[in-house]
């Protein structure tokens, strides 16, 4: 199977008054048609300025770097004209932002916000139909009384209907990639398991591709069927979603499993968490970004970026630890073999 887009080498930078700030610095991946991939990391290791820049969401200052590529169904979407660009945004490819106050237009009722979406792209689309449509639409993401609501503005829906209008606003044109960043962090659990729900089943519906960012890996394993580890402006870590938790192969994945609470914890237990800071992204350092960080990092982690081993099908890590190389002692890979 072809993929649907494939991300090769993508470093974007930001220039500041402080200097260059490396935020994503050779990410390379692929996504199938219909398949749902999750991108986890703490703030600022480039999960979302990735996403950003697949649809060159980016500022002014920000530059994607010549050697990069961003293939969606065959075309470089780095080096297209911003017309061409404009008519794959919200047709082809959609995205769904963390803050849907922020996003919706508090002066608009929500309806004529859908309707516009649709209109875009739909210009021969007369104003009943475009209603029409937008009230279809509502029913898909179960949105209640849609004849109601349609009048009403984002003042007057909760955080899960306004939630729920963003995607409705990110399918009208039942896009083929759908890009979800952080789309729940602002929910209540209830609320989140929904909004999941509801993505999950019109993937299922209409098999459109999903790259959903998140840092929980709680909601990565509830929706996800692969997941890219980002730390530092790299991925880390890549794997299917079974194999991930089950056998993960990095230390920072590990750090990241490890400070997930237990529901049998007890609670006046502390959390476990990653010491240290990430990195200073406008001096990354030489080699593994998370060094600094690891437990188990060896002199050689600190002076030159370890290549990726494959660890099992689809499963690849960045780590000293997994080369042939690499000193046994105080190794949890080496170890957990030996076992």
């Amino acid at each position: 199977m072809e993929p649907i887009l494939t991300v090769d080498n993508l470093k974007t930078a930001f220039l500041t008054s402080s200097g260059k700030v490396q935020a994503v610095r050779g990410v390379s991946f692929s996504l199938n048609k219909g398949e749902i991939v999750g991108i986890v990391g703490e703030s600022g290791s480039g999960k979302s300025v990735t996403s950003m820049s697949i649809l060159r969401l980016l500022p002014d200052t920000a530059r994607i770097d010549p050697e990069s590529s961003i293939l969606f169904e065959g075309r470089d979407l780095s080096r297209l004209p911003k017309k061409q660009l404009r008519d794959i945004r919200g047709q082809k490819i959609a995205m769904i932002f963390q803050d849907p106050m922020s996003s919706l237009n508090p002066l608009i009722p929500v309806g004529n916000q859908v309707e516009e979406m649709i209109k875009i792209h739909h210009r021969e689309l007369s104003g009943e139909e475009l209603r029409k449509r937008a009230l279809a639409l509502f029913q898909d993401v179960r949105i209640p009384e849609p004849e109601k609501r349609f009048a009403q503005y984002p003042h007057q829906f909760s955080g899960g209907m306004r939630q729920r209008v963003m995607i409705a606003m990110a399918l009208a044109n039942r896009p083929d990639l759908l890009i979800a960043d952080e789309p729940t962090t602002a929910l209540d659990v209830t609320i989140q398991d929904q909004i999941l729900k509801q993505l999950r089943a019109l993937q299922r519906e209409w098999n459109t591709a999903i790259i959903f960012i998140t840092h929980d890996l709680g909601v990565v394993a509830e929706l996800c069927q692969r997941v890219l580890v980002m730390y530092g402006g790299l991925i880390m870590e890549e794997s299917p979603i079974d194999d991930l938790f089950e056998r993960p192969r990095h230390p920072y994945t590990l750090g990241l499993l490890r400070s997930i609470p237990a529901l049998n914890q007890d609670k006046g237990a502390r959390l476990d968490s990653i010491p240290g800071s990430p990195p200073d992204m406008t001096n990354p350092p030489a080699g593994c970004p998370f060094a600094p960080r690891c437990p188990y990092a060896r002199q050689i982690c600190a002076r030159e970026l370890p290549p990726y081993a494959a660890v099992g099908e689809g499963h690849r890590s960045m780590c000293w630890l997994l080369q042939p190389d690499a000193p046994a002692e105080g190794n949890p890979f080496r170890e957990e073999e030996a076992r």
